[in-house]
């Protein structure tokens, strides 16, 4: 070959390597905006699934509270049926002790009357 012939072919060597690395390094820009843009994407379903999850979570909490509290106000009332039971059962007793008593002083009042006509 000549030397003309052999400098062409270099050339044409250097050009096509040229091009070979020119196609790679834009094959691993795109391959690397493709990565960029799937983390995005990932990142970004990881996210939604986050706040649903939180969102689930925040649900489940409240009616976890709900019911705790619903529990709560139940045996309050309850507690608060007794007690008014309770001191409608006093109010009675209190009622025939307060009569039993007053017919005691009357009676001693009155004995003392017929002991000072006496």
């Amino acid at each position: 070959m000549a030397r003309p012939e052999v400098l062409n072919s270099i050339k044409e060597a250097e050009r096509e390597a040229d091009e070979i690395i020119a196609d790679a390094e834009a094959d691993a820009e795109e391959r690397l905006a493709e990565a960029r843009e799937r983390a995005d994407e990932i990142r970004a379903e990881a996210e939604e699934e986050a706040e649903a999850e939180a969102q689930e979570r925040l649900e489940a909490a409240r009616e976890e509270i709900e019911e705790r509290r619903e529990e709560i106000l139940e045996s309050g009332r309850a507690d608060r049926d007794e007690l008014e039971r309770e001191a409608r059962d006093r109010v009675e007793s209190a009622v025939e002790y307060a009569v039993e008593q007053f017919e005691a002083a009357v009676h001693d009042q009155a004995e003392e009357a017929v002991d000072a006509q006496a």
